[in-house]
């Protein structure tokens, strides 16, 4: 499974509203990656995690 498709999948899992266990801020978390990751990602890759981490910001007061 190439790297893309498992990002994909955790933001997908992660990304719903309502869960059994409660709502986007009680089951997630942000996305943080190393350096090396980050020069590796494609530009959809970091699409998907600024996305996901910006909801975070505004739905869960993440910051940066």
């Amino acid at each position: 499974m190439g790297k893309g498709l498992i990002v994909a999948a955790v933001i997908a899992v992660l990304g719903g509203c309502m869960t059994a266990k409660g709502g986007f801020c009680a089951v997630s978390s942000p996305l943080r990656l190393s350096a090396k990751s980050i020069e590796t990602l494609s530009d959809r890759e970091a699409r998907v995690l600024l996305a996901h981490n910006r909801k975070g910001e505004k739905l869960c007061g993440w910051r940066p």
